[in-house]
């Protein structure tokens, strides 16, 4: 039975509960072939999940897959349960590092001594962001990269873009986001979506990659494999990443955008070098012994307290830096690589990132998709609505608190 309102083959009812930090849904089950129950649409909801990249290795690894059997596992697994659409956060993460590499050729032109607009350190990663804001203030939330994260850039691209595309109302999907690390559900709090009512939520509930593994571990359903969705309804592309061994990797393309635009210098591959652990590195590009650009990779709690007291003594040689909570990156978030004690897996990590690895690289600049969504989506790439829908501002402690901040 198939009524007027629905997308599936079955109708269904659904009903959902949503705590804010771990949302669930209740599974639809088929209405009855009675021919008297119908859909109700004002009940209804679409729903859509999106996968983090990061998280696809630890599938990978957790049930002896490569990438690209691990996606479609997942994705069989998902749509088993009712879930409508899967997608990833490749197109939102390219997004979010053009947008990067544009804002920091803009903080270069104007830094001075008498204001500061460098360095700009990277605010894709929620656990940094949060502290910097709740706990820092200034002087370092100025120079926090206003460019929104990829999972706040995908909220808006599944609540906005995606649901005019299917002529949905944005309160008829429910968007889950699939993520490495438990941070990820705090963000999901203050993703209001630009250009839509106050109060929708770009994601309605986010799960880590260990949560999705152990229902999946736990689940009796009989599942068949299926390909990821995109945004656009089309073929799926191959699976594919930034360049950057444990994370969404801001550093290298920004880098070789900045070492263009600004000294025409055209960069090959990226050469760090580890200085004080393998946590902190640094890329240079020089030039007659002169020191041109001069980036910073600092992942972990001890690396940014580094960078901060430095930053604060005004003793911080550096353009940009790629902070991450989580030393190791992405690939160590709490929600995936951890034991059962709550101590870091290095096994699992050990074999996530030879997993990762094996991951395509793709320039951003590269992608014809995201030209398309500045033309079609956000009325070109310096439109005003871009600058409303990609970037941010970021606040400073003098905020209210919500109960829910981050004890370092």
């Amino acid at each position: 039975m198939k009524c007027e309102h629905c997308t599936r083959k079955e109708c269904s009812k659904k009903t959902k509960t949503d705590d804010r930090e771990n949302a669930s849904v209740e599974v639809p089950s088929p209405a009855q072939e009675s021919g008297k129950e119908k859909c109700d649409a004002s009940e209804r909801k679409v729903l859509a999940v999106s996968v983090c990249p990061q998280s696809l290795p630890y599938f990978a690894a957790k049930f002896s897959l490569s990438v690209t059997d691990a996606s479609r596992r997942l994705c069989g697994f998902l749509k088993s349960l009712g879930v409508h659409y899967v997608f990833d956060t490749a197109v939102a993460a390219d997004l979010s590092v053009l947008e990067s590499q544009k804002e920091f050729v803009r903080r270069f032109h104007r830094h001075s001594e008498q204001e500061p607009a460098l360095p700009m350190l990277a605010s894709a990663c929620p656990g940094w962001v949060r502290y910097a804001e709740r706990v820092l203030g200034h002087p370092v939330t100025p120079h926090l990269c206003t460019a929104r994260s990829p999972q706040q850039i995908m909220g808006s691209l599944v609540k906005d873009y995606f649901a005019r595309r299917q002529a949905l109302s944005p309160d008829k999907i429910f968007h889950v986001i699939v993520a490495p690390c438990y941070d990820r559900k705090l963000e999901a709090l203050q993703e209001d979506v630009p250009w839509a009512s106050p109060g929708l939520r770009g994601a309605d509930c986010v799960l880590t990659s260990g949560e999705i593994a152990q229902m999946m571990e736990q689940s009796d359903l009989s599942v068949r494999d299926a390909a990821l969705d995109t945004l656009f309804g089309d073929a799926r592309e191959e699976g594919r990443r930034h360049e950057g061994t444990n994370s969404d990797g801001y550093l290298a393309p920004i880098f070789r955008h900045a070492a263009k635009e600004l000294f025409n210098e055209d960069v090959g591959e990226v050469t760090y070098r580890a200085l004080r652990n393998r946590d902190f590195q640094e890329v240079t590009l020089e030039k007659g012994g002169e020191v041109l650009l001069r980036f910073a990779a600092a992942y972990g709690f001890r690396n940014i307290q580094n960078v901060v007291l430095k930053l604060k003594k005004g003793k911080f040689p550096y353009h940009f830096v790629e902070v991450l909570a989580c030393a190791g990156g992405c690939l160590n978030g709490r929600g995936q690589a951890q034991t059962e004690d709550g101590r870091a897996d290095k096994a699992l990590l050990r074999e996530m990132r030879g997993i990762y690895a094996t991951v395509p690289v793709r320039a951003p600049e590269s992608s014809a998709r995201v030209q398309d969504l500045y033309r079609e989506w956000l009325d070109g790439a310096d439109s005003p609505r871009a600058r409303e829908t990609l970037h941010t501002a970021h606040q400073g402690p003098e905020r209210p608190a919500d109960g829910r901040d981050i004890k370092w």
